[in-house]
């Protein structure tokens, strides 16, 4: 009994024992949706994925932003300048000239981008003033009252068409990867939670264990001493005994390791305790495959993945194929007025107009050019074998998964039932042990039968859970709501 006693006070000590010195240890009780709910809140996992959704709702915003009007304000306040510079006289000489003089300018433009052909079109306002310091000082003005200008690109590829196609389908699947994410940590709190269930699970087998291999050896005693049983048999029930207590030396390491990676998992402290429940009520849901895949093909990151790889795989062939020549085309209208006084600039106004048209094509490039076109198009048939192989992949997955899970409800029922007659037998057996009627051998095997089937009813019941949430994952939906999962973007984003 010394020992025992000893037992229990190291047990207790290792796992009760508040890391913190005074520190009191709370035990808190948990259910499997409160972890899960938790988990979505507090976990790294959950902050790491709603981290990529603000990088991705700002990188969509940027492009919004590329399809509306920018106003921007240039402008040198001022500049002076007091040096020498070069001047060329009329016989082709050069000479130094002395220049002190004070110059400013600012231009106020409107550029609005035209997605439809891939141009530029601003509207601007400047004014330029100039001082010649020094004798004879005077000023000078420069006014542009309102030019129109247009940058167009002819032949090359159209970046904002192509961003048009693309953005919103990347947003879209960033926000079906975030909710996915969100299943997916409550997929890591489900294994984290079931961890520490059986681990809770086989601490309280061995320490049920221990109790009966101490009682069952000293009955066994008694019966050595009145000749009821072999010496082969005491020896056997002491070897119970002594396995009983190295089990639940591992099994306190064991639950005190899985206890360790919940807590942090979920951002408790150190000197909280979690105690599992079973989850003993499940969705009873019907899960059809086709309706599944419907579901996971309309809402899942992805079906919108491919078709934003085909996409940008669609556009890498279009930019090598505009590069192969580049023509530019700009024009700027306007009014313009120079004049010694402010108000005078803005009289007397003369046309400015500029109209200029650039190129290059390429007359001999020994076949770079084309060579890059072949490039994108050989990447294009690559995607799009990838992409096949890959909704292949992801149907036999689905469909693979959408068995196991309408097995699982049955497999469940019988696990659930064989641990409750293994627990009746064990029971049964241990009594009957103790009048004689059987061996150590029958008693040791009921002891095994009960063990495991305690822990198949367990890892049947992770199996349903892990199941279930990863269709949830796939295709974002809510079977016991019969509804999507969605969120409130912008106020998750805020």
């Amino acid at each position: 009994m010394r020992f025992k006693n000893l037992l229990y006070c190291l047990v207790l000590s290792a796992f009760c024992a508040s890391p913190l010195f005074g520190e009191e240890t709370q035990r808190m009780s948990l259910s499997l949706s409160e972890v899960m709910m938790r988990a979505r809140r507090n976990s790294v996992d959950a902050e790491v994925a709603l981290n990529q959704l603000k990088s991705a709702y700002w990188e969509y915003r940027s492009y919004r932003a590329e399809l509306l009007p920018e106003v921007s304000l240039n402008a040198t306040l001022p500049s002076y300048r007091k040096q020498y510079s070069s001047y060329m006289n009329n016989d082709g000489s050069y000479s130094f000239v002395r220049n002190n003089y004070l110059q400013m300018d600012g231009e106020l433009s409107v550029t609005q981008n035209i997605w439809l052909t891939g141009g530029k079109v601003s509207v601007n306002t400047s004014l330029d003033f100039y001082r010649q310091l020094g004798s004879p000082a005077f000023n000078r003005y420069m006014t542009i009252p309102v030019a129109l200008t247009l940058t167009q690109p002819i032949f090359g590829v159209n970046n904002l068409k192509w961003d048009r196609r693309i953005e919103p389908v990347r947003y879209s699947e960033a926000k079906a990867q975030f909710l996915s994410a969100t299943e997916n940590v409550a997929l890591t709190a489900i294994n984290y939670y079931f961890s520490l269930l059986m681990a809770q699970e086989n601490h309280s087998i061995a320490e049920q264990n221990l109790e009966n291999a101490e009682r069952l050896y000293e009955v066994a005693k008694e019966k050595r001493e009145m000749g009821r049983i072999s010496q082969n048999d005491l020896l056997q029930m002491e070897l119970n005994l002594l396995n009983a207590k190295s089990d639940l030396t591992d099994c306190v390491s064991d639950l005190k390791s899985n206890m360790f990676n919940l807590r942090s998992f979920l951002d408790y402290g150190e000197n909280v305790d979690i105690v599992p429940e079973i989850p003993v009520d499940v969705p009873e849901v019907e899960i059809n495959y086709g309706d599944a895949l419907e579901k996971a093909l309309a809402n899942n990151k992805f079906a919108k993945n491919m078709l934003r790889r085909q996409l940008e795989a669609d556009y890498e062939v279009a930019k090598a194929k505009g590069a192969q020549r580049e023509i530019n085309l700009f024009a700027q209208i306007g009014y313009t007025g120079t004049d010694k006084n402010f108000a005078g600039g803005y009289q007397n106004l003369k046309d400015n107009q500029v109209v200029e048209i650039g190129f290059e094509i390429p007359l001999v490039d020994w076949g770079r050019r084309k060579g890059k076109v072949k490039v994108a198009e050989s990447n294009r048939k690559l995607v799009e074998s990838q992409v096949r192989q890959e909704n292949m992949n992801f149907n036999q997955n689905l469909f693979i998964l959408v068995e196991r899970y309408g097995n699982q409800l049955r497999q469940l029922e019988t696990a659930r039932r064989a641990d409750e007659i293994a627990q009746k037998r064990y029971a049964t057996n241990v009594e009957t042990f103790l009048i004689g009627k059987i061996s150590t051998l029958d008693l040791n095997d009921s002891r095994v039968k009960k063990d495991e089937a305690r822990r198949e009813y367990v890892n049947e019941l992770y199996r349903f859970w892990n199941y279930y949430y990863q269709i949830r994952s796939l295709t974002l939906w809510d079977y016991q709501k019969d509804t999507g999962i969605d969120a409130d973007f912008d106020s998750i984003i805020k």
